[in-house]
């Protein structure tokens, strides 16, 4: 049974994710958009995933192009707004990659500059990877967005319960997969 796309996207509301704008340039100038759909995907080779609805003008704005996932902070509420269709009244200010990979919004959390990789079919969406050139991450809290509100996040955890499992790349062993001598 296929679920509704409405009941679908509401189950999906419940999962919290950071806030980002994808920028890239078009014809001189720097276009963005409003993503939620941002993920890791490599750190050898570094890549990152966007998802854009193949309708949006986004969509046919980033192939082939650099782009950069600006991860907003709060209470950059207002920007991420904006880059979704609801315009602010005060001019959003850019920054330029030193190294030519386009444009990268004023005071976010963090920049992640990416040179196009590959694109895929994502049914109604395209994925874009794009493998990573370029960082820089500040202090502060990230703008999250969860049942189709922003929140706040709450007070961390005192201990990272992953740091001491297994599954840590630092302390996974991997000797009984060598073959025996």
């Amino acid at each position: 049974m296929t679920p509704d796309p409405r009941q679908l996207r509401n189950c999906l509301g419940h999962f919290a994710t950071g806030v980002t704008v994808v920028s890239t340039e078009v014809d001189g100038q720097p276009h963005g958009a409003t993503v939620n759909a941002f993920t890791a995907v490599s750190l050898d080779p570094p890549l990152v995933l966007v998802s854009l609805d193949r309708r949006s003008k986004a969509c046919s704005y980033l192939g082939g192009r650099p782009f950069t996932v600006n991860l907003l902070r709060e209470p950059q509420d207002d920007v991420a707004l904006h880059f979704a269709g609801k315009p602010r009244t005060e001019p959003v200010e850019w920054e330029w990659s030193e190294h030519g990979l386009g444009p990268r919004l004023s005071g976010s959390l963090a920049y992640v500059s990416c040179a196009p990789w590959r694109n895929y079919d994502g049914g109604d969406h395209v994925l874009f990877l794009g493998q990573v050139e370029e960082i820089e991450f500040t202090g502060g809290d990230p703008l999250v967005f969860y049942l189709g509100e922003f929140r706040h996040l709450g007070p961390a955890f005192e201990t990272v319960p992953w740091m001491s499992s297994a599954d840590y790349p630092s302390v996974m062993d991997f000797s009984w997969l060598r073959p025996a001598q």
